[in-house]
């Protein structure tokens, strides 16, 4: 192929000059109305370097942020719909800085996530296994990653496409891409419902990536399907909301098919096998965990305690043990009580929809078991701090230990509210949140000279998570912290994306240029403003815009 000699507005087509070779080659292509079929992506660069440089056009604003959307060539989703949400929220938004940063955020998991994507139309069947069972990765099909570890976390992508799901009703292409990824999460959940984040699906035909780690895991599991197994409740709580809230959107019961309905009867199998104590109650005697986890590593947050298993946790409860905490850091007492108020909500917003599906005596089983962790909740997962009165602790044993803190990944006791367990004007919420935001109530509240934040121990004590931010803003009434928070969130972000954590004594220094769970929670804190406090980012008068 001759590129010598081309002009410099050729090269500039990038994927164009790679078939195109003269000028006059290129003219007849434009004579004729036609081009050639091109393989784009070979002519994309790798989102995890574009991300980290900034891209014209910049914003009109002060920050001048800059344009950070792949090319239309190089989106991994398009929607027209989605196109619309930007220009209309844009358009209103006096912060030009700020409609920047939605404009960068709102698409970035449909621009650069979706790794493979099928709507139905075709059969792709699991070649890895001589055995066939009816319905294996059938239908809709969607494996949508993290952002720069080319793996899906059940969490992650059911948060990453919440800012979708109310327009899955008009839109069939969302429509598909959110029941794609309910059918590919319950495959994973039958698979591997111990584990939290997995390699792309067998029929997509995408290379599997390791993780680097030298772990001891029961029950075992197969490299080439998971990228990691740490049991976190929250996962299992999560493939339960991405179904729940599709239907909530959409009125549609299509995503109840009998593998969805065996990935719920895995989750309940679970659920029945990590509400064990440690021992026996009538005699004592230990029993080992269903599960256990050991990983080499100088990290203790990375492993569990006693080779593997955990500290003790004790009987009658109602609550469900997790090994691990939404940031894959190890719990300290198991019964972690964010993910057992999110799993609560949503086996119970299930048991709604099971019996609208004419599923009775399912939908009572869920119900029990969400009351009986909801008891358990209340009862050993609220305790009484001689500075803020009762709050909720962030983790239990069952013998009366606790631990107070908050950290910044949802499920997360700041969120409470956010997912469905309490109002916000609760009282025990209020005092808990009071505690959270307060240096002298929560260890991993981050206060530096250039941020501030909720952490965690995933990243160090120096750094607070944006995301925080903007949990506080949706949980919160009061305009002026509201618009605080909104300000330190977009400060933080010079190169037009929210990133995971940020130095709070030095604000360029972040982790993670590309995170897309960070920037789907800062858009869907712009809609809830939106349509709760449209003033605060509209202007004085501005009516509220709803997403639909």
């Amino acid at each position: 192929m001759r590129l010598l000699g081309l002009r410099p507005w050729l090269l500039c087509l990038g994927a164009w000059a790679l078939v195109v070779s003269s000028q006059e080659d290129w003219e007849a292509v434009l004579a004729e109305g036609t081009a050639p079929a091109i393989d784009y992506t070979r002519a994309c660069p790798d989102y995890k370097k574009y991300s980290t440089f900034a891209h014209r056009p910049f914003s009109d604003g002060p920050m001048a942020l800059p344009f950070q959307r792949p090319s239309v060539h190089c989106r991994t989703f398009s929607s027209p719909l989605v196109e619309k949400v930007i220009e209309d929220v844009t358009a209103k938004m006096v912060d030009k800085d700020l409609a920047r940063l939605f404009e960068n955020a709102f698409p970035n998991t449909l621009d650069t996530t979706v790794r493979w994507h099928v709507d139905g139309t075709q059969k792709h069947t699991e070649l890895k296994r001589g055995v066939r069972e009816e319905g294996k990765w059938q239908g809709p099909q969607s494996f949508v990653v993290t952002g720069d570890i080319n793996a899906e976390w059940l969490r992650d992508s059911t948060n990453q496409l919440l800012q979708y799901q109310p327009l899955a009703k008009s839109d069939k292409k969302i429509y598909n891409l959110i029941l794609g990824a309910i059918n590919t999460q319950s495959e994973y959940v039958i698979e591997s419902p111990y584990c939290n984040a997995f390699q792309p699906p067998p029929a997509s035909k995408l290379p599997p990536t390791q993780n680097g780690q030298e772990d001891y895991v029961h029950p075992a599991y197969e490299p080439s399907f998971v990228f990691e197994c740490k049991y976190e409740l929250d996962s299992l709580a999560h493939f339960l909301a991405l179904g729940n809230t599709f239907h909530n959107n959409t009125g549609s019961f299509e995503f109840l098919t009998p593998r969805w309905y065996k990935a719920l009867d895995t989750v309940m199998t679970v659920l029945d096998q990590q509400s064990e104590p440690t021992f026996d109650p009538a005699t004592g005697r230990y029993e080992r965990n269903s599960y256990t986890f050991n990983r080499r590593t100088e990290q203790g947050t990375e492993t569990l305690s006693l080779s593997g298993v955990g500290n003790p946790l004790n009987y009658g409860t109602g609550l469900i043990r997790s090994a691990f905490r939404p940031s894959d850091d190890a719990t300290i007492l198991g019964f972690y009580i964010p993910a057992n108020a999110q799993m609560a909500v949503e086996l119970k917003r299930a048991a709604d929809i099971l019996r609208m599906a004419k599923n009775v005596g399912l939908a009572q089983t869920l119900e029990k078991r969400a009351q009986s962790i909801t008891d358990g909740i209340w009862e050993h997962g609220v305790v009484t701090h001689k500075k803020y009165g009762r709050v909720f602790a962030y983790e239990v044993d069952g013998y009366g230990s606790q631990i107070i803190m908050d950290d910044a990944n949802v499920p997360s006791l700041l969120a409470l509210p956010i997912m469905g367990f309490v109002d916000r004007t609760d009282p025990v919420y209020q005092n808990t949140r009071k505690m959270l935001l307060d240096k002298a109530g929560n260890p991993y509240y981050l206060n530096g000279y250039a941020f501030h934040g909720i952490g965690g121990p995933h990243i160090g004590l120096e750094y607070a998570w944006p995301m925080s931010l903007l949990l506080q803003a949706m949980t919160s009434d009061e305009d002026s912290e509201i618009k605080e928070c909104i300000a330190l969130v977009l400060k933080a972000s010079r190169l037009g994306l929210v990133h995971e954590s940020i130095n709070v004594n030095r604000i360029m220094d972040y982790t993670r240029s590309w995170f897309a769970w960070a920037n789907s929670v800062f858009a869907q804190t712009i809609l809830d403003l939106a349509q709760r406090k449209p003033h605060l980012i509209f202007g004085e008068g501005a009516m509220p815009y709803i997403v639909e």
